[in-house]
C-alpha cells in the first residue's frame, strides 16, 4: 500500500496574524479614499480664501481649512533662525525661499516667515523682525513618507507667506490650492498593494511548508 501525501496544513496563529494585518492595511487603505474627499473639500476651500478679510494669524497646528490662505499678518520680535528651500517667486522665477524663524513673545512657539526667494541659497536677508503681512500657508513638508500614509504624521505649522520683500529678495509667490497636494489616492492605492503583496507572500510561504519533502538522492 503505498503512503498516503499528508494533508496541507495551515498555522493557525500565524494565519491570524497575517489576516489582521492585512485587514489593518485594507482598512487604511480605505481611510485614505475618505481623506481624499475631505482634502478635495478643503482645497476648494482654502482656493476662495485669498479674497476673504484678513484674519489673526494661527501660532499653532494644524492650519484649519477656513484659515488656509487667508490674508494675515505677524509681528517678529527677532529673527532666531533661517531655513532655506527651494521656491517660486511672484514673477514666475525660481529660487531659494528664505524662511525666518521669528520670536513673538517671550514664550510661545514663536511663527515662521517665508520673507522672499533669493538666487542663492547663502544670500543673507536684509531683514531683523517687524510687522508684515501676508497669507496663512503652511511649512515645507518633509515629513517620512510612512507617517503620512499612516495618518500618524505631526501637523504642519503655520507659516505666512509674505506679501513683500526686503531688498535683495523677490516676493514669493501668493499661495495655491494648486501647490497643495492630494496624494491620498496614492497612498491608498499603496496600502492595498502592501495588503496584496503580503497576501501572495503568506500563500508561497505555505504552499513551500507544505511541498512534499525531496526524495535523498540517489547513491
Amino acid at each position: 500500500m503505498t503512503d498516503q501525501p499528508a494533508p496541507a496544513r495551515t498555522p493557525l496563529i500565524a494565519t491570524i496574524i497575517v489576516a489582521l494585518a492585512v485587514l489593518t492595511m485594507i482598512a487604511l487603505g480605505v481611510w485614505q479614499l475618505q481623506r481624499r474627499g475631505e482634502k478635495e473639500q478643503a482645497l476648494a476651500l482654502a482656493a476662495a480664501n485669498p479674497g476673504r478679510p484678513a484674519v489673526a494669524f494661527p501660532m499653532l497646528p494644524p492650519v484649519a481649512p477656513d484659515l488656509l490662505f487667508r490674508p494675515s499678518s505677524v509681528h517678529c520680535l527677532r529673527v532666531v533662525g533661517w531655513r532655506i528651500e527651494a521656491g517660486r517667486a511672484a514673477d514666475g522665477s525660481t529660487g531659494y525661499r528664505h524662511i525666518a524663524q521669528c520670536a513673538t513673545g517671550a514664550e510661545g512657539p514663536g511663527a515662521l516667515v517665508a520673507i522672499g526667494v533669493g538666487q542663492k541659497p547663502d544670500d543673507k536677508p536684509n531683514w531683523t523682525g517687524g510687522q508684515v503681512s501676508g497669507w496663512i500657508s503652511e511649512e515645507p513638508d518633509h515629513r517620512a513618507l510612512l507617517s503620512r500614509i499612516g495618518g500618524k504624521a505631526t501637523p504642519l505649522r503655520p507659516m505666512l507667506i509674505a506679501r513683500q520683500a526686503p531688498a535683495g529678495l523677490k516676493p514669493a509667490a501668493p499661495p495655491s490650492a494648486a501647490d497643495v497636494p492630494n496624494n491620498h489616492l496614492a497612498y491608498a492605492v499603496q496600502w492595498f498593494f502592501f495588503a496584496g503583496v503580503a497576501v501572495i507572500i503568506y500563500i508561497l510561504a505555505l504552499r513551500r511548508r507544505n511541498a512534499p519533502p525531496k526524495p535523498p538522492p540517489s547513491a
